[in-house]
């Protein structure tokens, strides 16, 4: 990643609940390419351990966004609009649902329980871009984080399937809409990752020894690996690329 430079971009990450996830992995890559990084945490719960990250990449701000209060969402891109007055790129990396529902049958899913989801998980980017859109004057990318389990059945994943596939659609729509002004949006599909999220699926560690079986490369991938592809995707360097699903999987996702 010696080639991507990010010197003199601004960006905007949301998902990092510590120093293992998915969005901190990115945000270290991302401040190891020159970004000028924002970050964002849950709640006081959560500051403590998303601060240690904004340490380590010189965040010039740490926001408190619980994406389901407005207020929060605005507050955040008021901060940012008033401190750095654009954003060249947004990573959303947040996705939840009730334990229950994670757990059971797609069959059984609670209406409430599906719409928490897609609302946490899914919609929730469709918010974010709306809010980012006014502040990509001078083109932008808009990075999402999807799993395998969107496109085929995998064992557990259970409702996170079809809201992950939601999560896809939107993504692509989102780039024939907002393709005209520059921005690009994009989401990253990475192979099964020892995270805080991923750990309330049930029996993840059989997923994660099916996938270094199957995978060409026999080996999951890194937080760092997926923070590379952000880099490159948020970098001039993906200036023709949106709306695509990008595997950071060693090849899973080819297998039969």
């Amino acid at each position: 990643m010696d080639m991507i430079s990010l010197k003199g971009k601004r960006g905007l990450v949301i998902g990092v609940a510590n120093e293992h996830s998915i969005a901190a992995g990115c945000a270290q890559a991302l401040h190891a390419a020159g970004a000028s990084l924002a970050l964002t945490y849950l709640n006081d719960k959560a500051r403590s351990h998303v601060e240690t990250v904004a340490e380590q990449v010189n965040a010039e701000l740490l926001l408190p966004l619980d994406i389901t209060e407005d207020r929060q969402l605005d507050a955040v891109f008021d901060s940012i609009d008033q401190h750095w007055g654009n954003l060249d790129f947004l990573i959303h990396s947040i996705a939840w649902c009730p334990m229950e529902d994670l757990h059971g049958r797609v069959t059984d899913c609670s209406r409430e329980g599906f719409s928490q989801a897609m609302d946490i998980s899914c919609h929730s980017l469709i918010r974010l871009a709306r809010k980012a859109e006014p502040l990509m004057q001078n083109n932008g990318s808009i990075m999402t984080m999807s799993y395998y389990g969107a496109e085929k059945v995998v064992d557990h994943y259970n409702v996170m399937g079809p809201v992950k596939a939601a999560l896809e659609a939107s993504m692509k729509y989102l780039a024939a809409e907002l393709g005209p002004a520059g921005i690009r949006v994009n989401a990253i599909s990475p192979g099964p990752l020892n995270t805080r999220a991923a750990s309330g699926i049930a029996h993840f560690d059989k997923l994660i020894d099916e996938h270094c079986n199957r995978a060409p490369q026999h080996h999951l991938v890194s937080i760092a690996d997926v923070g590379n592809m952000a880099s490159y995707l948020a970098s001039d360097a993906s200036g023709s690329v949106t709306g695509e699903v990008i595997h950071v999987d060693a090849g899973y996702h080819v297998m039969s």
